[in-house]
């Protein structure tokens, strides 16, 4: 078969079936792939680790369990060592008895099999399981102008805009198939004219907008466009610990209520240090962001409840996974407000979530028996797939993450109203 794309030698010798038919079938697919987004040609992979985003052992998923066993007796297994995103089951999460039955049996029964083909195929440890694989304590960190073969919304806009790495927003499997064979096929965000800002988004509010909130409006907004954000770097001062953790929830949900996979932040962002308002399209549309805005968007996210004003349930803090920082600055709040209100324990069953090297680390700290102390479940499971169980999306459940809101019946609510909300409410 004749293809458009230019390939090398190499790359065609790959797909002359020189390093096995398995791995030409799976050059073939990325090819093909490739040209379905007009795809010139194929970049090598640079970056040391990859990325997966399917990490669950759904029942349904018979078909990709069957080509990752055909690709490991065939030895096509992936370049790199990856990561995956989080776990979807955790015994600590409450869970009824009906609830329990459904997940295992139901639901994930697959895992630990599924698992066990990702370890043969190139898991990085038992530990890889987290949509935020670039924080410090995981080790999956790209260096700028690295070249990924990653999936998983909120990682790769993560990985383009707070890094300066280079990577498609792809699907499940095709992650895999980029390891495997080494290349991705030229398009989009690996091309310097697809990081071009076709939006100018300018941030005019009172105070430091919610990350959540913030990226919410300009997701809905931009779509799957680039956003050059001007404004927000007087509320985030420098690219340290505490705005790459705020710049990760703002990316998450710019890419789950929009389709952004890289947005620039002025005198933040890489890109955007090193070239300034270059990255800034001829005609580009301007997007004014006030309080009255932040207002607007908010009050207009639809509640599903069955109930509407049911009494919350369940809480869910960490989607994506919350940093070392963040579980730190929780504690002191969540402590602080139990004190205040004369109470020990949370009121609302709460689950905060991160990696699990992270938790590893934060268990070293004294934080850890002081957050243990407030009645706060701390897991490394995957709260989106935790609320995909159709008893478990029942529970009136409520969250800071836009990306939960989303995709689950998880009702939002800003930072601090979920602080009042957990911490026996406003009486």
């Amino acid at each position: 078969m004749e293809y458009k794309m230019k390939l090398t030698q190499e790359q065609k010798e790959i797909l002359e079936g020189k390093q096995g038919e398995t791995k030409a079938k799976v050059m073939e697919t990325m090819i093909r792939y490739g040209e379905l987004f007009g795809a010139d040609s194929m970049e090598k992979i640079t970056s040391s680790y990859n990325h997966l985003v399917t990490s669950f052992g759904l029942k349904a998923l018979t078909a990709v369990y069957d080509l990752l066993d055909e690709l490991i007796e065939a030895g096509a297994l992936s370049e790199q060592k990856f990561t995956c995103d989080p776990r979807p089951l955790d015994p600590n999460v409450p869970a009824n008895l009906l609830e329990k039955f459904i997940f295992k049996n139901f639901m994930y029964s697959k895992q630990e099999q599924y698992e066990a083909q990702l370890e043969k195929l190139g898991l990085l440890n038992k530990n890889a399981f987290t949509c935020t694989c670039y924080m410090d304590e995981v080790g999956n960190t790209p260096k700028f102008g690295d070249v990924l073969s990653w999936s998983e919304s909120s990682a790769v806009v993560y990985a383009n805009s707070v890094l300066g790495a280079r990577c498609n927003r792809n699907s499940g499997i095709i992650d895999i198939m980029g390891s495997i064979v080494g290349y991705v096929p030229s398009f989009g965000l690996l091309k310097d004219e697809g990081r071009k800002a076709k939006w100018i988004v300018e941030i005019k509010t009172s105070k430091k907008p919610e990350a959540q909130l913030l990226g919410s409006a300009i997701g809905m907004k931009v779509v799957e466009d680039v956003p050059y954000v001007i404004g927000l770097d007087k509320y985030l001062g420098q690219l340290d610990d505490n705005a790459k953790a705020y710049l990760k929830d703002f990316g998450a949900a710019t890419a789950s209520n929009g389709a952004v996979g890289l947005y620039h932040i002025e005198n933040i962002t890489p890109e955007a240090v090193k070239y300034g308002r270059d990255l800034i399209l001829e005609n580009a549309q301007v997007y004014v962001i006030d309080d009255a805005e932040l207002e607007r968007v908010y009050k207009n996210y639809p509640v599903v409840w069955k109930k509407k004003d049911a009494t919350p349930k369940l809480c869910f803090i960490g989607c994506p996974h919350l940093s070392l920082a963040q579980l730190n600055s929780w504690t002191d709040r969540v402590e602080a407000r139990l004190k205040e209100k004369g109470l020990k324990k949370v009121s609302i069953p709460t689950v905060f979530t991160a990696a699990p090297d992270v938790i590893e680390k934060f268990k070293s700290t004294p934080n850890y028996e002081r957050l243990k102390n407030t009645g706060v479940i701390l897991s490394y499971i995957c709260p989106l797939m935790y609320m995909n169980n159709p008893l478990a999306g029942k529970v009136p459940t409520i969250t800071c993450s836009n990306k939960l809101r989303t995709y689950t019946t998880a009702k939002y609510y800003t930072e601090d109203e979920i602080l009042v909300e957990i911490t026996g409410g406003n009486k």
